[in-house]
């Protein structure tokens, strides 16, 4: 009997180990040796390719035989969805507005009195700045907004001396001053949460704000007016 192994290092917990080694001494077949061992198995920290992934991941094959991970709880997966691709039918549709977005499957949808006039994907906030849910509304609206809160470090000449800080939490180098992150198309919903054109790697990466391809974000900014409702969900 043949049995697939994995193409990339996995490492059971010691629990897993110490019932792997109960197994063999059963005699228990190889098939449910590689199934205890995908249960069981994390990735090693010291592999940076797998060092974010979950322990409360789900493990499958995919079609070339290499191990995948589905997300649980809004954590990275190994094979993120990294497309931009978003719809939009509600020129001319009319209807009050309100948003729905999913934090579990990563989408944005938008409803005109009721219709799903477009949908987007969305990159919401990573472990630590966990999007809210809830029922909010926009309450202010900016086309050129840019964070106060989260930026660059730059030189005179702006070039990056250190990237991706938070104003709060990282020191200042000398010689350097801060230069927020440009948030295109903004809606705010709450605090400084809000909707916004940015980047999106496949998987929750914000500090809380709900990122859109940035075609997605100019219709959403222009067909919603201030007191749009918005539905956080998960």
């Amino acid at each position: 009997m043949s049995v697939f192994v994995p193409a990339i290092p996995v490492k059971p917990s010691p629990y897993g180990r110490r019932f792997i080694l109960f197994l063999l001494k059963g005699g228990a077949s190889p098939m449910a040796l590689l199934l205890v061992l995908l249960l069981t198995s994390c990735a090693s920290p010291s592999d940076p390719a797998h060092a974010r992934i979950s322990v409360y991941s789900t493990a499958y094959l995919t079609e070339n035989n290499q191990i995948a991970y589905t997300a649980q709880g809004g954590t990275r997966s190994s094979n993120p969805k990294t497309s931009q691709n978003w719809t939009w039918t509600g020129d001319g549709i009319l209807g009050h507005p309100t948003i729905v977005i999913d934090l579990g499957s990563q989408e944005a949808v938008f409803f005109k009195g009721g219709r799903e006039v477009g949908r987007a994907p969305v990159s919401t906030g990573r472990e630590g700045y966990r999007t809210p849910t809830g029922a909010f509304k926009v309450i202010q609206k900016n086309k050129t907004h840019v964070s106060n809160l989260y930026g660059d470090y730059v030189d005179s000449a702006g070039n990056v001396v250190k990237g991706n800080v938070g104003l709060k939490t990282h020191r200042r180098p000398a010689g350097t001053r801060f230069r927020g992150s440009p948030m295109p198309y903004f809606m705010r919903i709450h605090g400084g949460i809000g909707m916004h054109a940015g980047y999106l790697p496949g998987y929750p990466a914000s500090h809380g704000c709900i990122r859109l391809p940035k075609g997605a974000a100019k219709r959403f900014f222009e067909n919603t007016p201030i007191g749009t409702p918005v539905k956080v969900v998960h």
